[in-house]
């Protein structure tokens, strides 16, 4: 008995430094990493009312608009050079691209704070914030206001699909790899077609959670188009380096130009969405614990050098 109460006590002095490490770690890495986004934004869209600014970057096609655009939200790291890249990559393509910082100042490479943003970043906050951007980019001279998407990826894609069902003026969705909602009742509030991406290899949103998805949106009246991606892990498109190299990255860059090509440049499928008052989206616990084992050991280890 003395000796089990000792291994119980060993684990509490463990579970205690472990949660002291965790901790300290996130307000360290906060502490250095002040000046993280100053290097990836080009833009602050005045914010409204109460509400602060929101600082973003910015990528524009050559020549003259207006011209089609995309609201490009970013993994649970933040805002970082990935995304810019991305942007810039779409941008070259004939689109605005406009990638706000949804954590409102913080962005990090450190596993623990990815998940500290995400957990005390509210929804609701989220799409405040990104009702923001889309005022500002309705706004613009540049950008044709009847032709904005949103796009994103890991926590970037459930994060379009939950502010698609927020903004009934959104002309299409796309999700890589972002916890799908599954209540076709909920998604009947969609207001234009999704392109859903998948890793077949992901083990934060099972293959039978994906065909869910699938079903939902056919029962809502959705428009839609997912693709699973045979073996491929959790955050496959990494950067516009190895996208241009090809492969699954090449093919999934490749349908997602396609699919806005149809939708956004040349104003596919429209939508006359139901109502939806007041949808909360639920904070996926499951789902972002078995993210950190996916980033750490599991399928998306391949993001971090």
């Amino acid at each position: 008995m003395k000796i089990l109460r000792r291994v119980i006590f060993a684990l509490f002095i463990l579970l205690g430094f472990l949660v002291l490490f965790l901790v300290g770690s996130v307000l360290i890495d906060a502490a250095v990493g002040g000046n993280r986004l100053a290097q990836v934004t080009n833009t602050v869209i005045p914010g409204t009312g109460s509400a602060p600014d929101v600082r973003a970057y910015v990528a524009r096609p050559q020549g003259n608009g207006p011209f089609p655009t995309v609201i490009m939200i970013h993994e649970f790291f933040g805002l970082n050079q990935s995304i810019v890249g991305k942007a810039d990559g779409l941008a070259a393509e004939g689109y605005v691209v406009i990638a706000p910082d949804t954590f409102r100042g913080s962005t990090t490479a450190w596993i623990p704070r990815a998940i500290y943003q995400v957990i005390s970043t509210r929804p609701e906050q989220v799409n405040a914030d990104l009702d923001i951007v889309y005022t500002w980019a309705a706004a613009q001279a540049e950008i044709d206001p009847q032709r904005i998407a949103i796009l994103g990826f890991c926590y970037g894609g459930r994060t379009s699909l939950v502010y698609s069902l927020h903004n009934p003026r959104l002309a299409a969705t796309v999700v890589f790899y972002g916890s799908p909602e599954t209540d076709p009742e909920v998604l009947k509030a969609l207001p234009g077609p999704v392109l859903g991406i998948f890793g077949g290899a992901d083990q934060s949103i099972p293959v039978e959670e994906v065909h869910a998805f699938e079903k939902a949106l056919n029962q809502a009246g959705v428009p839609y188009q997912v693709s699973i991606y045979e073996g491929q892990p959790h955050a496959f498109v990494t950067n516009m380096e190895a996208i241009r190299a090809g492969g699954a990255q090449g093919q999934a860059w490749g349908q997602m130009l396609q699919f806005l090509e149809q939708n956004l440049k040349h104003n596919g499928e429209s939508r006359h969405p139901a109502p939806l008052l007041a949808y909360v989206p639920p904070f996926d616990w499951q789902y972002y614990l078995v993210l950190v084992y996916e980033h750490t050991v599991g399928s998306a280890r391949h993001m971090h050098p």
